[in-house]
């Protein structure tokens, strides 16, 4: 009976990890053509699904790779356009 009780509570846990990681998942994508922070709220959706499926892991790590290959992009093009005069010694 123990073992029962057990892995129907991780089945509920998984159950409910689902459940919130879609529907966040989910309110992201339509933030996407609502205004409202799509950016924050995906990722958040995605973290949530990685700690039960392996795709939503790939996928966070994708958007972290190309976030950060973004944020690169921005700095050298921000340092780039710097006068000459205000560049740190």
């Amino acid at each position: 009976m123990h073992s029962f009780v057990i892995s129907t509570l991780k089945q509920a846990k998984r159950a409910i990890v689902i459940v919130i990681g879609f529907t966040v998942l989910v309110l992201g994508i339509v933030l996407i053509v609502l205004p409202g922070p799509a950016t924050l709220v995906i990722p958040l959706g995605l973290a949530i699904l990685a700690t039960e499926f392996v795709w939503a892991r790939r996928l966070l790590v994708r958007f972290k790779r190309k976030t950060r290959q973004f944020k690169n992009v921005l700095v050298r093009k921000m340092q780039g356009n710097r006068p000459e005069n205000s560049r740190p010694r």
